[in-house]
């Protein structure tokens, strides 16, 4: 059985430190960790779960980042009453590797989804499983956009998703699926839930009704928005709103570049600056929605025992390197927002950490806000003591990985990203390159040649195939040996 497998592994993981307290590990304590509710001092609810996930948004397109024109309020409120971490990644730029490393706390070279034409192994065990053991009631709204048929989550209460337009769906008129029963055009999956046509609204809409319909019991609610992929089309209200204002380029770039150099097949059709424009609207739209969702916790009196992460599932380069799209391991591509609030754990809000956070942190964050221990199959580490101020490191070094996938004119290529230097090693067609962040955070100056850093250059390297071969080793807790 699933449950008493999940329990075993529970038995084996190590003690989590929740911001309510202690929960005890040892096999006979193990089904009074996993209670509906927790316990400090007297019974206590345990922590809601919000996470919203964007598509293709960059870090940097945040007015809580110093953009020049976009507007994000809500984001920017996450931030203002949580903690913003300006140094976060996902250890493989690209939708579906990276939407797969946020649910299960996995590299891809464990969960297997190595690029979009990977398909998910529904024996992957995710967070979703040790909520639902532990009493939550559990919803995934939104983009599932991995290989194959939609799976069959377990887990998963409410599975609220599309296969429209290959999983990518479309901003307008996306017919949806609720646990496998496709609707036409127009029809909602949720009683009581409009749909207005726009999908970020359309899920919003889902989620706040979820929310509703689930605030007497602990909920667990992921939010995937299609926003702010391509074709990045804002709704109504916000198109528009920056018409008129001026985008700078990078040096390298100009405004035909996504015409040019192979940047076609990213189907962009536009001068740059136009597409920065709608990308920008886009997240603006996609921003408004996210605020009604923290204002239906408010209004349900949930928002101080609700965990609530906004992330993204990769970067996007605006024409860095004579660049767009994501995949590459420039930082443009790598680097994403990561904004938590959880009231009854953070102590400062309005921090802004420097630590390296990784998406494969979700997983171990959420399970530890839960009170549930983390299991050993996760590569990721739990952001909460970061969140209670009780820990000042996080990580020292991280590997970022893609894997080719065809047509897209990148080449396979791992890189071992430091606090200070990224070295990037490329399988063909490009020479390998070292950068020293600090001196050079855009990336211009390829060092590896320096003899000035040939020891630095050696001791990246051996640092690289180490990291390399150890995440790519059995688990001491495989997830595809749990029984269904």
């Amino acid at each position: 059985m699933l449950a008493a497998t999940l329990l075993s592994h529970l038995a084996v993981a190590e003690a989590a430190q929740t911001g309510l307290g202690k929960v005890a590990v040892a096999e006979a304590g193990i089904s009074e960790a996993l209670t509906p509710e927790t316990k400090a001092g007297a019974t206590e609810k345990r922590p809601n779960i919000v996470f919203i996930l964007a598509d293709d948004h960059r870090w940097d397109y945040l007015s809580a980042m110093g953009h020049p024109f976009i507007e994000t309020p809500n984001i920017d409120r996450i931030a203002e009453e949580g903690v913003l971490f300006e140094n976060a990644f996902v250890t493989s730029s690209l939708c579906s590797p990276s939407r797969a490393s946020f649910l299960t706390g996995q590299y891809p070279q464990q969960h297997g989804v190595q690029n979009n034409f990977t398909p998910w192994n529904n024996s992957n065990v995710t967070y979703f499983e040790y909520l639902k053991q532990a009493g939550y009631n559990t919803a995934f709204i939104g983009k599932w956009h991995m290989p194959g048929a939609i799976p069959k989550l377990r887990g998963v209460d409410q599975f609220i998703t599309f296969d429209h337009m290959g999983g990518q769906g479309a901003y307008y008129n996306t017919p949806y699926i609720i646990n496998g029963k496709k609707l036409k055009v127009g029809e909602t999956p949720v009683a009581g839930a409009q749909v207005n046509g726009y999908i970020t609204d359309d899920l919003t809409n889902f989620t706040l009704k979820y929310i509703e319909d689930n605030s007497d019991k602990p909920f667990a609610v992921y939010l995937s928005h299609k926003a702010v992929h391509l074709s990045m089309q804002p709704d109504e209200e916000a198109a528009g709103r920056y018409r008129t204002e001026e985008v700078t380029l990078p040096r390298e770039a100009d405004s035909w570049l996504s015409f040019a150099d192979g940047n076609f097949k990213h189907f962009l059709w536009a001068p740059l600056e136009k597409k920065v424009r709608d990308y920008a609207e886009t997240a603006v739209a996609m921003d408004q929605q996210i605020g009604l969702v923290m204002d239906k916790l408010d209004e349900l009196g949930l928002a101080d025992n609700t965990l609530l992460v906004y992330a993204a599932d990769n970067g996007y380069m605006w024409g860095e390197h004579r660049l767009i799209d994501k995949r590459w391991s420039y930082e443009e591509s790598i680097r994403v927002p990561f904004v938590v609030r959880y009231p009854k754990a953070i102590k400062q809000p309005g921090t802004r950490s420097q630590e390296m956070v990784l998406n494969l942190d979700l997983a171990p964050t959420i399970l530890q806000t839960a009170g549930i221990p983390v299991p050993g199959h996760m590569q990721g580490t739990s952001l909460l003591p970061l969140l209670q101020g009780e820990q000042q490191q996080h990580r020292d070094a991280w590997l970022y990985k893609y894997f080719e996938d065809f047509p897209y004119p990148v080449p396979e290529q791992t890189a071992l990203r430091t606090k200070r230097y990224k070295l990037i090693d490329y399988k063909r067609g490009k020479q390998d390159e070292l950068f020293d962040l600090q001196a050079d955070p855009r990336e211009q100056k390829n060092l590896i040649a320096d003899p000035a850093l040939a020891d630095t250059y050696e001791r990246l390297q051996t640092q690289l195939e180490a990291m390399r071969e150890s995440i790519s080793q059995p688990l001491s807790v495989s997830p595809i040996a749990v029984k269904h």
